[in-house]
């Protein structure tokens, strides 16, 4: 009978940690982002001139689309282009040839954000349990498909995000955080919040 009951507690337990796994319980709400706390993150250039400047810089005059570690935006680019409203990635660090892998699947300029202040205020990381997840898988073979391989270098546990930040003091129009590895915001809401931003001509 110990045995038994020993066995099927084990199994209870695996089953419970896969449903919780699966779910957002665990999971660290996400601290929403001041345009003060996103305004005042220490961004590089990438490229060969390597400066450093303030992330207000980016959405000053013409709002901005401003993605933290995310690719399948660029295919709003060209309506970006229209209303002149510029797309921008933020990365957390540039390891091996990483930036250059991720170039032919972004279709904007990229800059690295050390600090990871895009990522925050309170950084929210997936662990060992992002794995286990349904969502993960899923996530991960749609990308793969898509030729985008990723690597296994660095730090991958952050969650990243994406935020439509209107120009001036507009403030965040639109900001989504990852729940899980691969999350993606719906593309639909970036361009809606995207037509709220008033460029300054």
């Amino acid at each position: 009978m110990g045995m038994w009951s020993l066995g099927l507690g084990g199994v209870g337990a695996a089953i419970a940690g896969l449903i919780l796994a699966n779910t957002d319980f665990l999971l660290t709400e996400p601290a929403p982002a001041t345009l003060e706390y996103l305004g005042n993150a220490d961004l590089k250039t990438i490229n060969s001139d390597k400066r450093t400047l303030k992330g207000k810089t980016l959405w000053e005059k013409s709002g901005a689309v401003v993605m933290a570690e995310a690719s399948e935006l660029s295919s709003l680019k060209p309506q970006l282009d229209e209303l002149g409203v510029p797309l921008y990635a933020v990365v957390k660090e540039n390891v091996g040839t990483e930036i250059q892998d991720f170039r032919p699947h972004f279709a904007g300029e990229i800059f690295l954000d050390e600090k990871q202040a895009f990522y925050g205020p309170q950084q929210r990381k997936m662990g060992g349990l992002g794995f286990i997840r349904l969502g993960v898988w899923q996530n991960f073979i749609r990308a793969w498909r898509s030729g985008y391989q990723g690597n296994v270098n660095g730090e991958g546990f952050v969650l990243g995000g994406v935020f439509v930040i209107g120009s001036g003091e507009q403030g965040v129009l639109l900001e989504h955080r990852e729940k899980e590895f691969g999350d993606k915001v719906s593309i639909e809401s970036v361009l809606e919040a995207a037509r709220k931003i008033v460029v300054e001509k």
